[in-house]
Order: structure tokens, then C-alpha cells, then sequence
């Protein structure tokens, strides 16, 4: 992963801060047209993990053209964002589905909700997704 403008890595604690921040996912749909949409994610190292169904406007782009983008901010003076672009790979296992599935969902409903959020949903046709070979882009104290 390279690094741009985010010294010693602090754009982590912007993803894994709690309360939970939405990610607003970028994809390229099939006409060559913007999609934007938001989705729950975590991290795994440095990498961006989020789930979803591949039959939905997003999975199909991912699974057509992995080139991908995320953006998350913080609304709060003095305010701060970080984007990572790059491209997703698809793991269709449902054993890792479900456990990504379930530590995602912990991260914004709880653990217990986050569990059974993962029993509700995980099923064939899910996947997860890995941002790999990513820039991060991240600027922090805006208005300072």
C-alpha cells in the first residue's frame, strides 16, 4: 500500500474509529458511469474489507472492473478524510464471508446484532472484498 499525505499511518484510526464511519464506495458501472453507494467495512492490516452481494450494481462492476475507490471523513472541526483507491479482489468463500461479515456488522450494530446480522445474510451470492495494491490519500486537521 503506498501511503500519500497520510504520515504514520493516523488515516487507520479514521476507519476503525467508534462510532463506526460509512464508507461511500466508488465503482464504474458498465456504461463507464460513476456509482456511488455506501457500504460497512473494517480493516484487515492495512487492507479495506467490506462485504457484498454480487448480484447487486456493485458487486457486478467489482466483479467486471475491479477499480474501486472509498472515502470516509470526519464531519467535526477541524475535520478530516482519507480516500483509498485501488483494486478489489473477490473471495467468495462463505467461511470468510461470514466471519468478515460478522466482525463488520459488530463494528456498527454490536457484537450480538453483528452475529446475527451475519447468520441473517450470509449465503451464496455474497462475497468479500479486498482493496489491494491501494494509494491512501488523507488529510487531517483541514481548518486548523
Amino acid at each position: 500500500m503506498v501511503n500519500t499525505n497520510a504520515a504514520n499511518g493516523w488515516w487507520r484510526e479514521l476507519v476503525t474509529a467508534a462510532p463506526a464511519r460509512t464508507g461511500k464506495l466508488a465503482i464504474v458501472r458498465a456504461d463507464g458511469s460513476p456509482h456511488v453507494t455506501p457500504v460497512w467495512l473494517d480493516l484487515d492490516g492495512d487492507t479495506i474489507v467490506f462485504t457484498t452481494n454480487m448480484g447487486t450494481v456493485k458487486g457486478k462492476a467489482i466483479a467486471r472492473d475491479g477499480r474501486v475507490s472509498i472515502c470516509l471523513d470526519d464531519e467535526r472541526p477541524p475535520f478530516a478524510y482519507v480516500t483509498v483507491t485501488g483494486r478489489a479482489e473477490i473471495d467468495r468463500d462463505l467461511g470468510q464471508v461470514r466471519h468478515w461479515m460478522g466482525r463488520i456488522a459488530a463494528r456498527y450494530l454490536g457484537e450480538e446484532r453483528g452475529q446475527a446480522f451475519a447468520d441473517r445474510y450470509c449465503g451464496p451470492g455474497e462475497a468479500v472484498v479486498h482493496i489491494r495494491d491501494a494509494k491512501v490519500t488523507a488529510h487531517r486537521n483541514i481548518t486548523a
